[in-house]
């Protein structure tokens, strides 16, 4: 294929002319592992933060589940200790993943993590983003092997290839896809707060602690098999159709489809097995069950279909777990169904009032985490054309 004017076929992929590319060992000053050999002897309830796999993302270095050394055993350790715009990088779990430390993070330790500190003529946040990019992790990866525990070590570290824009252009790029970082984490936030703000209305609402205005009365305890049919399906995983007509309801969040429906109603889908008391399903329309699945249809007149399926997403689990049978897989029998306790509503107005206040919520959710998405796809989207020089930030000379 004919290359673009201005560009270059190279090691890391068609590149810009006046880009280089330079080994990881070439452009940076030090490249070293932390502390390897029985860390666990220098621990200490309190003192020195020292990071390990676990607290290093993509999205930088987090404060959970932290570990502490002592000021003394920092001092000896003064080799692995952390500086301003060093780039640690995880070497076994999940190996490659990167980020930078910055001045909140400086003067800290590592455990089991390599340290690398670019030279004058590399950003780090530029490195960062490189092996963190689908070209970074490819070389990772590459590394890899069959080896069931992965590994990535120093010497896989200075031979990774890096491409270099122009400083400036380095920063440029690094500076743009940290602002899409930034929406990300805000949107992550806001994101914990709204299901946080759900789980309390749901604990307030669906026990009766807050009633909404207007309603009033006792609430009655009823069984589930009281107030609705419960029965599973016929079909198989091999009846599923790639794009069919109807949805298909099997042993799994993710909802297939099929070209045959068995069902045309308001109904509530459980598995019978796999994640016992964790999915549940609300559909009103055509759709098809398997086999181990439950599906609760037939709703009483006074029953809101929408609010049994919240109560059941938040109840039901503990109940179910306490009455698996238990064979090669934990799984449910129809009496567990039948026989689980519910506290109502007197009235089906009040259980739907409720219900719309939580999917309302719910929607709201739903809306963030597709913005999240995008979001994600935009920020990948800049990665392949900003890291191949395809879109300039900076002009070139």
């Amino acid at each position: 294929m004919k290359l673009k004017p201005g560009y270059k076929q190279t090691e890391v992929g068609v590149i810009p002319e006046e880009w280089g590319t330079n080994q990881c060992s070439e452009v940076s000053e030090r490249i070293m592992v932390g502390i390897v050999i029985r860390p666990t002897q220098y621990y200490v309830r309190n003192g020195v933060p020292a990071f390990r796999s676990a607290n290093i993302r993509e999205d930088g270095i987090n404060d959970v589940d932290l570990v502490f050394i002592s000021e003394a055993s920092n001092a000896r350790l003064a080799k692995s200790q952390t500086r301003t715009g060093d780039v640690l990088t995880v070497r076994t779990g999940y190996p490659g993943t990167s980020a930078v430390v910055h001045n909140n993070h400086a003067g800290c330790n590592c455990i089991d993590i390599l340290i690398t500190r670019p030279s004058n003529n590399l950003d780090s946040e530029w490195l960062a983003i490189w092996i963190n990019s689908p070209f970074g992790k490819e070389q990772v990866l590459r590394n890899q092997g069959g080896l069931a525990q992965k590994h990535f070590n120093v010497g896989d570290m200075r031979n990774l290839v890096v491409a270099l824009p122009p400083l400036s252009e380095q920063h440029a790029i690094a500076e743009a896809l940290r602002d899409v970082d930034t929406l990300l984490r805000a949107l992550d936030r806001l994101i914990a707060k709204k299901q946080d703000l759900k789980q309390a209305a749901m604990q307030q609402l669906l026990t009766g602690q807050t009633r909404l205005p207007g309603f009033h009365g006792g609430w009655e305890v009823k069984r589930l098999g009281e107030i609705a049919h419960i029965k599973t399906g016929s079909k198989n995983n091999e009846d599923k159709v790639e794009d069919g007509q109807y949805p298909f309801f099997v042993r799994s969040e993710v909802v297939e489809r099929i070209n045959s429906y068995s069902h045309d109603c308001e109904a509530i889908l459980v598995p019978g097995e796999g994640r016992i008391g964790d999915i549940f399903h609300y559909v009103n329309g055509r759709f098809d069950v398997h086999q181990r699945v439950y599906a609760i249809t037939k709703f009483g007149p006074d029953i809101s279909a929408r609010f049994i399926h919240f109560y059941l997403s938040k109840n039901f689990g503990a109940w179910a777990m306490q009455n698996t049978v238990k064979a090669t897989v934990d799984s449910l029998r129809l009496p567990t169904f039948l026989t689980f306790d519910m506290k109502l509503p007197p009235t089906c107005p009040e259980q739907t009032a409720i219900a719309e206040v939580l999917t309302n919520m719910d929607a709201e959710l739903a809306a963030l985490e597709q913005r999240r998405e995008k979001t994600r796809a935009l920020k990948q989207a800049m990665m392949q054309e900003l890291l191949t020089g395809r879109t300039r930030l900076v002009k070139s000379k």
